[in-house]
């Protein structure tokens, strides 16, 4: 997962220079929401099991509880939120700034999360944490402080990947009702299904205009990896890690994803790295240990 994570920074950045980036995630959400709910529909199919919810492995792509009509309205705002908005803006973002940029910006959600918890009065969040949301602020300007200060595409990038993150960071936190009562692939499935319909009617004519006949078989095999790791292979993964190992332990291995990007960008694309970058990578990283740190033990859910 930290892998497939990691290199699609690079994957993306190399299909844009063919395809519009609006484009190709238009077409790579659509392939990625036909395989999730053809997953799901195979699921339904398969006998549940008689064990314990981590025994039953039909849990991880179906629901027991049924979908309510309140259910299906959430599931629409966490599709907007968590697949048209994040997507256009981790896409945007990603097509205007650097690899680099965008996978640190990334690794800061926790951080966000924590803090937005504690504004909306979710749960009480420590000195750790707010220790670790100064040290990530921090690094992050090492990284995109001088892009902000040249003004230009690559501070628009940089604000777009912010948004990203806010989104993110909204989408996960608004998901958690359902998550308690329904497979979490399931809502992932669903909402970016939901999210999908109106993403690719909003660029449609970005769609349309590109002459697909003449795309490249390197590029439409990127888009249909991405689509099928990035966003389905990866998320199956994370969800069963989270089942077997625990989230606290799942999340952890989230903070290699910065440095697998970095390497990737500097091998397959010359993207540039220097101390300054280095630095406030290692202060991001260390922000973000330091907010793990200071999390709670969280209690396994009941199901």
């Amino acid at each position: 997962m930290t892998i497939i994570w990691g290199t699609n920074f690079s994957i993306i950045k190399s299909a844009a220079r063919e395809l519009d980036p609006q484009a190709f995630n238009a077409v790579r959400m659509a392939v990625a929401s036909a395989a999730f709910l053809l997953v799901m529909g195979a699921a339904r199919l398969w006998p549940a099991s008689r064990g314990t919810p981590q025994a039953d492995a039909s849990a991880i792509f179906r629901s027991a509880a049924p979908l309510t009509g309140y259910d299906w309205l959430r599931l629409a705002g966490l599709g907007v939120v968590g697949h048209v908005l994040y997507q256009f803006l981790f896409i945007g973002g990603l097509s205007r700034t650097s690899v680099a940029n965008s996978s640190l910006m990334l690794a800061t959600t926790p951080v966000v999360i924590a803090v937005v918890s504690a504004v909306l009065g979710y749960e009480r969040i420590g000195r750790m944490h707010w220790v670790g949301a100064a040290i990530s602020t921090a690094g992050l300007y090492l990284v995109v402080g001088r892009g902000f200060a040249l003004g230009g595409e690559r501070m628009t990038g940089d604000l777009m990947m912010l948004g990203a993150v806010c989104c993110w960071a909204l989408y996960t936190l608004a998901a958690r009702p359902l998550m308690s009562r329904h497979s979490p692939v399931a809502v992932t499935g669903l909402s970016m299904a939901l999210g999908t319909v109106v993403y690719v009617t909003a660029v449609w004519p970005k769609v349309h205009a590109v002459d697909w006949l003449e795309v490249s078989g390197l590029t439409l095999g990127l888009l249909v990896y991405s689509a099928l790791f990035a966003l389905c292979l990866s998320y199956t993964i994370w969800y069963v890690a989270v089942r077997q190992i625990g989230s606290a332990r799942t999340a952890a291995y989230s903070n290699l994803i910065p440095v697998v990007a970095m390497a990737s960008a500097v091998l397959f694309l010359n993207e540039p790295m220097d101390m300054r970058k280095l630095c406030g990578a290692a202060a991001v990283l260390v922000g973000v240990a330091f907010t793990r740190a200071g999390a709670r033990s969280e209690a396994p859910a009941e199901e």
